[in-house]
């Protein structure tokens, strides 16, 4: 099996896992810490921790207009988990379904990454690629991540980096003990 096919199978069984996230984290009940703008979810069996941030700024716009559109949570997340030897990986959901074969741009400070999209969901394509952007992550103070609805909108939202090393730090660490 390849590693981009190994790599889209995991990603979309990350997006079981991170709608669960989703609603976890509506209830809070998993919540363990909060670190300035992001905050730490664990859940057992299996064991998986994540950080995720909600964004502080969002813009809608349609033929180069703003437009106000209705979406579900958008997230940014880096998810743990142990048993299926994830670490690190960066996951992103717009709250709307991607253009079907377009990709989501991650810009940190400058530092541009490309995540690809299935559905609602967008992820880096390697591990390599996950490293990278959590290293421009921790040296940043935002990220904005533009993307493409399947109705045409572009969407672009920045996130607070700030409480970000502090969160996966806590996080990796217990989901590693």
């Amino acid at each position: 099996m390849g590693s981009k096919l190994v790599r889209a199978i995991a990603g979309l069984c990350m997006a079981g896992m991170a709608t669960t996230a989703i609603a976890q984290q509506a209830t809070s009940t998993n919540r363990v810490a909060a670190k300035t703008d992001w905050h730490v979810y664990v859940e057992d069996d299996p064991t998986e921790c994540w950080s995720v941030s909600s964004p502080k700024e969002t813009v809608n716009t349609r033929g180069g207009r703003v437009v106000s559109v209705r979406r579900s949570d958008i997230l940014l997340f880096v998810f743990y988990r142990p048993k299926a030897e994830v670490s690190g990986q960066v996951t992103f959901t717009g709250g709307y379904p991607f253009a079907p074969g377009s990709t989501v741009n991650l810009n940190v400070e400058g530092e541009e990454f490309e995540l690809f999209t299935e559905g609602e969901w967008a992820w880096p394509a390697t591990e390599t690629d996950d490293a990278k952007i959590v290293t421009a992550m921790k040296r940043g103070s935002e990220a904005v991540l533009t993307a493409r609805s399947e109705r045409g909108t572009q969407t672009k939202d920045t996130f607070s980096l700030l409480g970000f090393t502090a969160a996966i730090e806590d996080a990796e660490k217990r989901c590693t003990n």
